[in-house]
């Protein structure tokens, strides 16, 4: 099972009483802006990994491909299969003809969807708007939590195929190129429609070097976590403990759940891919460490003093400083661990974020 004690286990204290870890600074690194990467490889396997024991802090530079090399016989694997959709919609408001941008965010019923607007003084509640040609309209319903929208979408035919047709791939805001091919921006395993963003890590993953990792004897386990835009949303408290994390839709079938399972019966490891994967058997387990099948809306925050009850090992892109998912890493293997992996990587001009490069940490 998980080693759920780490270095940076919150039991020391800054001369200011705050434990080490629990303020937004503690996670500050210093990002040259061009080490975030713009494109994705052609080839997705290229890219380069970082291995990082977190016990002893070592580090390893690999190729991404080289996974397979620290994978044994019985671990299991965990991806998440959600599918990105082009979410990012341009449209026109009705009565003054200004441009705004709808992004879907979630479901919430039928044809009503949270959304982010911009601009959003335009968009108050009783506006309406029209896309493309005509075919879908918008009309706004009400303002909720974070400024948020619900939407309630008008049109004709099927809803996802109206959304080929008319929207964009939602891109992080940190990436200002154009996406050549938005099959770049999922991942090859992507089943379930329903993501504004796409788990990045399993981006790294093809067809083949998933093959090689199944002939080698190790399982494969999807599990699904619809992602939010709140992964890019910044911490905005300086104490990380009053940080309200977003919520997100997952679903664990049986067949994944017993796999897990019994790969920890049977003493081998469980390696997440990404931490939407991580956050996903995290809220699915017990106390125990045993994976529950269900579907349900999880908020989990992680930050170092959490308990891994499940995960033992994680594959990662290299994530923005003072973000929520550095702090999830940090709580994983360490943030004096961390901080140095990733003070490395800018040594060694590693790519940063979506389309970057990966780490491993064991």
């Amino acid at each position: 099972m998980a080693e759920n004690e780490t270095e940076n286990s919150v039991t020391r204290e800054k001369n200011d009483g705050v434990p080490i870890g629990h303020k937004t600074s503690d996670y500050y690194f210093d990002l040259p802006k061009e080490l975030i990467a713009q494109d994705p490889l052609p080839d997705r396997d290229a890219s380069k990994l970082l291995v990082i024991d977190r016990k002893t802090g070592e580090l390893e530079h690999r190729i991404f491909r080289d996974i397979i090399d620290y994978l044994e016989p019985g671990e299991t694997l965990v991806l998440n299969n959600t599918k990105v959709i082009p979410a990012r919609l341009l449209g026109t408001k009705v009565d003054t003809g200004a441009s705004v941008e709808i992004l879907l965010l979630k479901r919430r019923k039928g044809d009503v969807w949270e959304t982010l607007v911009k601009p959003g003084k335009k968009l108050r509640p009783g506006a309406k708007v029209t896309f493309g040609d005509g075919s879908l309209t918008a009309e706004i319903l009400e303002v909720v939590e974070d400024g948020n929208r619900l939407v309630q979408f008008h049109y004709d035919g099927i809803f996802e195929e109206v959304l080929d047709r008319l929207g964009e791939m939602p891109l992080p805001p940190y990436i200002t190129h154009k996406l050549q091919d938005p099959n770049m921006y999922q991942t090859v395993y992507a089943k379930y429609d329903g993501s504004a963003a796409a788990p990045t890590a399993g981006l790294h993953f093809t067809k083949e070097l998933l093959q090689k990792i199944q002939d080698k004897g190790v399982n494969l386990a999807y599990v699904t976590l619809h992602v939010g835009l709140g992964t890019f949303r910044p911490v905005k408290v300086d104490d990380v403990t009053k940080h309200h994390m977003h919520t997100e839709w997952y679903n664990v079938s049986p067949e994944t759940a017993d796999l897990i399972n019994r790969t920890h019966e049977n003493g081998k490891r469980v390696i997440c891919v990404g931490t939407t994967s991580c956050r996903t058997v995290e809220s699915a387990a017990d106390e125990n460490g045993i994976v529950h099948p269900g579907a349900d809306n999880t908020s989990i925050f992680i930050y170092p003093g959490y308990r891994f009850k499940c995960m033992d090992a994680l594959i990662t892109n290299f994530h923005l400083p003072e973000s929520t998912l550095v702090m999830l890493v940090s709580a994983f293997a360490g943030r004096e661990n961390v901080l140095h992996a990733y003070k490395v990587a800018v040594e060694h001009k590693y790519r940063f974020f979506s389309f970057g490069d990966a780490c491993y940490f064991k």
